[in-house]
């Protein structure tokens, strides 16, 4: 049995990872000004997979071979790119992204009862889900918790945004299998983008009719490009390296250091100022962080003392 835990380069993972996907709201926002919602999915993914295939090729990894793997690979990319990403970019041209990220915070919530019933080794405990509620809290605090009492938010962009974030936990832990299978981050990245371009391809051209569209504008095709490059092929190498070494509960955890990433940003970017609710507000992101990861080290150091006194 594989014993996850969080270390300090995963720490660093995640928060890269928070930073680089944070943006990926503004582009997505930015994009479906004037893109179909199927096509700015299906151009993230496809240059997402065109990107990870030069990678591979560079750095002379075996492609990804075998039935059964493409049959994961297929699963993979469905519940972790098509139906989340499109429910994302469908939600976010209808309610503020940063009501959408309050929504996606609930992530790790869906990651801890989906894995107890699913898996042997990331079961329930009160620690994980008092340091996820503190970490939720803490993200309300900081976007601001008019957005829950907003009575002109749209209702079906709500939903959009809560279904992903079902789809993106159950996502957390079908690609746990991976891990057991010895691939390399990069070989996991592609075979899952590359199986989710394939099942938008179709999808795209019949819904979107992309043909019959005006021409996307320069910010449009620049935010359809980071999202290709940057979010997915680099954004998805984190990702595995992080859900391969610590499991589907934490890499899940990359949605509350989100809101704190971008507001980190706007304040050495854009000169914001720093409020005493944000500081609340990251204090309890903070704390809930520190109770998950204590739990997960303790009951490791737990099992490993059971396991040590079994043998004697």
């Amino acid at each position: 049995m594989q014993k996850y835990s969080i270390g300090p380069f995963e720490w660093a993972l995640l928060i890269g990872l928070s930073i680089i996907w944070g943006a990926s709201y503004l582009f997505m926002k930015m994009a479906v000004a004037s893109v179909p919602v199927f096509t700015i999915v299906f151009l993230r993914v496809v240059l997402g997979a065109l990107a990870l295939a030069f990678v591979i090729f560079m750095i002379r990894v075996p492609f990804p071979k075998g039935f059964f793997l493409w049959r994961s690979f297929l699963g993979m990319g469905v519940v972790n790119n098509v139906i989340p990403m499109s429910l994302i970019v469908y939600g976010t041209s209808k309610i503020d992204a940063g009501l959408a990220s309050i929504i996606n915070a609930m992530t790790p919530l869906f990651a801890i009862v989906i894995a107890h019933f699913t898996t042997s080794d990331e079961r329930f405990t009160v620690n994980r889900l008092i340091g996820v509620a503190l970490g939720v809290c803490g993200v309300i605090i900081l976007i601001g918790p008019s957005f829950l009492f907003n009575t002109e938010i749209d209702l079906w962009g709500e939903l959009a945004c809560l279904a992903a974030t079902l789809s993106y936990a159950t996502a957390s832990i079908f690609g746990r299998r991976f891990a057991r299978m010895k691939l390399q981050p990069v070989q996991i990245a592609f075979g899952q983008t590359a199986s989710a371009s394939l099942v938008l391809l179709p999808i795209s051209w019949i819904i979107d009719k992309p043909w019959t569209t005006a021409m996307p504008t320069p910010s449009a095709i620049v935010s359809i490009v980071a999202l290709g490059i940057l979010c997915t092929a680099i954004g998805y190498l984190m990702y595995f390296r992080i859900l391969n070494n610590s499991g589907a509960v934490a890499v899940a955890l990359v949605t509350l250091l989100i809101p704190p990433s971008a507001l980190v940003l706007g304040i050495f970017i854009l000169g914001e100022t720093l409020s005493f609710t944000d500081l609340i507000g990251m204090g309890l992101i903070g704390i809930g962080l520190v109770i998950v990861n204590f739990r997960m080290k303790t009951r490791h150091t737990i099992s490993e003392r059971k396991s040590a006194t079994t043998s004697s």
